[in-house]
């Protein structure tokens, strides 16, 4: 038994350990086609437009004849969320909190480009090559605390788990809103209706928020993208603050 007999099958293609067809027959195909058609046609039409018939069509082939070289439509989606998420950048920084910030921004830069990555279901930890790549740089970012291993990983994972829901509800959002319409006039918009139907002695708190200026505050010109930008930097603030208090008193 070898070191490789160790390694589920889907990981061996996942790391393009296993290039040859699973029924032993000269293969026409290889795992990086498959997978780039069906990148290429998330990109083109999002993740739900992405079948094994459609993917086999667009190389030529027949549907069935795609089992040879991926194991499953869920082994699909992890093989493409892998390629398509790509390398990392550099993050060349002594500074922890500056470093963990370019890492949450530059990860939200490629899931901005690819929201259909946002989709994409989680079915264990990461496993595939730029997975990995990515948590190395934020392990070596988070390599000038003194968290210890769990900690570091529960940081990198919190954060992960922020850019993919801040990308997803902002796509959501802006999916949701009428043909035309900016967040800014969304927001205040939403204020306005809101102001008018919350009770205050029901819901005082709430009544007070959409009594202030929060919705009206950004002008109707201001870009989409700058409102976005803040959103994101004040939660991702407010994680990392969290953050330094840990890393401040790793032991506590």
């Amino acid at each position: 038994m070898t070191s490789e007999d160790f390694i589920p099958a889907r990981l061996r293609r996942l790391w393009g350990r296993s290039e040859s067809s699973r029924l032993g027959r000269p293969a026409t195909l290889d795992v990086n086609q498959v997978v780039t058609a069906s990148v290429e046609i998330a990109d083109r039409d999002g993740l739900g437009g992405v079948t094994l018939p459609k993917v086999a069509k667009s190389l030529g082939f027949t549907g069935m004849s795609l089992y040879r070289y991926v194991g499953s439509k869920d082994e699909l989606l992890e093989l493409m969320a892998d390629a398509a998420l790509g390398a990392p950048p550099d993050i060349l920084t002594e500074d922890w909190r500056a470093g963990l910030r370019s890492w949450a921004f530059e990860q939200r830069a490629v899931f901005r480009s690819r929201p259909w990555l946002t989709r994409v279901p989680t079915a264990g930890p990461p496993s595939g090559p730029n997975q990995i790549a990515w948590m190395e740089v934020g392990l070596v970012v988070l390599s000038r605390t003194r968290l210890d291993w769990a900690h570091k990983v529960g940081v990198l994972t919190l954060i992960s788990g922020y850019v993919v829901q801040s990308v997803r509800q902002h796509s959501d959002l802006a999916e949701g809103r009428a043909e035309g319409q900016g967040q800014a006039d969304a927001e205040r918009d939403y204020g306005r209706a809101l102001v008018r139907l919350v009770e205050p002695a029901r819901f005082p708190e709430a009544a007070r928020l959409f009594s202030s200026t929060l919705f009206e505050a950004p002008p109707s010109s201001t870009p989409d993208a700058t409102i976005a930008d803040a959103d994101f930097t004040l939660g991702l603030d407010l994680i990392l603050d969290g953050v330094a208090v840990r890393v401040e008193h790793p032991g506590s």
